[in-house]
């Protein structure tokens, strides 16, 4: 199984690895940093390199437990080979800033979320409620916490812990990453969102800049969908 290095450290531009499987157009690793599509937010992309090869990853998906980084080109690295991976971090940096505003956002509506995506310009989540939220009101909300500057923190619990308090999953279309027993948790300041996720986030909230409330819309009879974007 790949350890999985952006989990404990998001911020990890570069990684040496070694290939320990190939597909036609996939390579897996032993260890990487490329975060795998999942809970809404993109896949990473970027380069692996030998000393006389480049290949491009054109996205990075979990398949059957396995993480596979899709590549543009047919691979003629051997298993066994080390690789030095490189993510495109300016695309996977933005990633991490929607994805903690889209925790923000959810702290600020007290409903469950029907549904979502963080994409490196903008993120949406449709909620389950039957009235529209007041979309000024939300922008000044939401940037008075960004500029709160709280800090990001992660913490892991059983999954027995989690089935014993399910009002800690937000989330109606998207169930917890679980794997090897355990569920990881992630924490804004000491009370202002709490939140089973495995996707990458950033270390303050001051790191997400101004952001604007670019829609919100009726997507169904109790469903309202809220799409943010940077400023």
């Amino acid at each position: 199984m790949t350890k999985e290095i952006f989990k404990e450290d998001p911020y990890k531009k570069n990684c040496i690895s070694k290939i320990i499987n190939i597909g036609n157009n996939w390579v897996e690793l032993d260890e990487t940093i490329f975060y795998a599509e999942g809970g809404g937010q993109l896949g990473d992309t970027g380069i692996i390199k030998t000393q006389n090869k480049e290949i491009t990853i054109e996205n990075t998906i979990r398949e059957n437990n396995s993480i596979k980084h899709i590549t543009s080109s047919k691979i003629d690295i051997g298993i066994g080979s080390t690789v030095d991976c490189i993510i495109d971090w300016e695309r996977r940096y933005k990633l991490m800033k929607m994805h903690t505003c889209l925790h923000l956002l959810c702290s600020i509506i007290d409903a469950k979320v029907t549904g979502g995506s963080v994409t490196d310009d903008k993120g949406r989540l449709d909620f389950n409620l039957d009235f529209k939220p007041n979309k000024e009101d939300l922008k000044i909300k939401l940037n008075n916490l960004i500029q709160g500057n709280y800090e990001v923190s992660y913490s892991w619990i059983s999954e027995k812990e989690l089935d014993e308090n399910p009002n800690l999953v937000k989330t109606m279309s998207v169930a917890p990453p679980r794997r090897n027993g355990t569920i990881r948790m992630v924490r804004i300041g000491d009370n202002i969102d709490y939140q089973p996720c495995g996707g990458t986030h950033v270390k303050h909230t001051s790191e997400i800049g101004s952001v604007n409330i670019t829609k919100v819309e009726n997507k169904g009879k109790l469903n309202k969908r809220v799409v943010v974007s940077f400023l």
